[in-house]
């Protein structure tokens, strides 16, 4: 499958130059397709044939094997969740917290790894703040903000910047010191190669409705086996235990005893088919296009209106106008869609395999009043 196969296989693109997948990835026909074929079935077929339970529950271990596989990790290290948030949620938890205990996130991080912290400081629990400048951290700061800390939360890909933490630095430092690892990978996971084990994280959350081009409700969630196997869920329910109508509760081994009940699998089973859309592309093709696209929008950007690296590090660009939320109107009135983010005051642009060149010069024609006004005598 070429980019251009992609673009044509992605209704959401007929009428509009989108550039918004860092917030929601638009589905091929293909992987919509799967999900309604699976709900048919399952509602249809299954409860005069295999019945609905077990249609479901062999659909989940087929799934847990393709995002194993996807993210280099072994299949008892996958939970299914709804969301990276769900995932987060589903460790933060878990965890016996006790009054002054020690969460330590970094300024860069989307509210998926700033809530479920925030809730904890209810009870006691301290949390440190590692700041950032430009998107990059200080790695002799984090460092010092983990000494002590049970546990840290940070994100691979940072979703205000674009910019690429050091995962495995990250995790080694925490390690160091004691503390659990979690990663938020939500806007790594699609772009480039991901082998979890290679990040050397204790939890990584994901999901699929971004960068992978997969429906919403396709969470997934890698808890590394031993790290597993040291937890006990405080939220129970039969898919995380063994024997569900049994007296005495023992956990499922690995990561599965992270899911609780009843959910549809139409969007995991939907997420095989982005996972099979995305390895017809390539990975490393992938990072390669978008490389190449972001580059070339970047060039075009005046040096102190720009935000993200001038060398782009992933495929989220985001830069400085003078009134965000009204050029991303704007841009909408022209089929351009774009986002404002809050921290820093900004608007955000995507660029995935599906975009091209025209659709960067597109953008780039619709925000020119936006570099050059105010400027006197600029011929440009």
């Amino acid at each position: 499958m070429t980019p251009d196969d992609l673009r044509a296989s992605i209704p959401a693109l007929d009428e509009s130059v989108y550039l918004n997948t860092g917030a929601h990835g638009p589905s091929p026909q293909r992987v919509v397709d799967r999900a309604t074929q699976f709900l048919e079935y399952h509602e249809y077929d299954s409860p005069a044939a295999d019945g609905p339970y077990p249609t479901a529950f062999d659909a989940y271990e087929e799934v847990r094997e393709d995002v194993a596989a996807f993210l280099g990790a072994e299949t008892d290290e996958i939970a299914l969740t709804q969301s990276t948030t769900d995932g987060i949620n589903r460790i933060g938890t878990t965890l016996d917290w006790e009054p002054g205990d020690v969460v330590v996130r970094t300024d860069l991080e989307h509210p998926a790894g700033i809530l479920p912290w925030r809730r904890l400081e209810r009870d006691g629990v301290e949390v440190r703040v590692v700041e950032s400048e430009d998107g990059r951290l200080d790695v002799d700061q984090y460092a010092e903000e983990v000494s002590g800390a049970d546990l840290v939360c940070f994100s691979a890909v940072t979703w205000n910047y674009g910019t690429r933490l050091p995962v495995r630095e990250l995790t080694d430092i925490a390690r160091d010191a004691g503390a659990l690892s979690v990663v938020d990978a939500v806007q790594a996971i699609g772009q480039f190669p991901v082998d979890v084990h290679e990040w050397g994280a204790d939890v990584v959350a994901g999901a699929g409705h971004k960068w992978l081009l997969g429906p919403w409700g396709a969470g997934f969630l890698y808890v590394e086996r031993d790290v597993a196997e040291s937890l006990q869920p405080h939220a129970v329910g039969y898919r995380g235990v063994r024997e569900p109508t049994s007296d005495t509760m023992e956990f499922e081994p690995g990561a599965k005893r992270f899911e609780i009940g009843t959910t549809s699998p139409a969007p995991h089973v939907a997420l095989r088919e982005a996972f099979q859309v995305a390895d017809e592309i390539g990975l490393e093709r992938t990072e390669r296009h978008i490389a190449d696209l972001t580059t070339r929008f970047v060039d075009e950007i005046p040096d102190e209106r720009l935000v993200s690296p001038p060398e782009p590090e992933s495929g989220l660009v985001s830069f400085r106008v003078d009134d965000p939320g009204e050029t991303v109107e704007q841009l909408a009135d022209d089929g351009i869609v774009v986002r404002t983010i809050p921290e820093p005051n900004a608007v955000r642009a995507s660029f995935h395999t599906f975009n091209d060149e025209s659709d960067v010069d597109t953008l780039l024609a619709g925000l020119e009043d936006n570099w050059w006004q105010g400027r006197q005598g600029d011929q440009r």
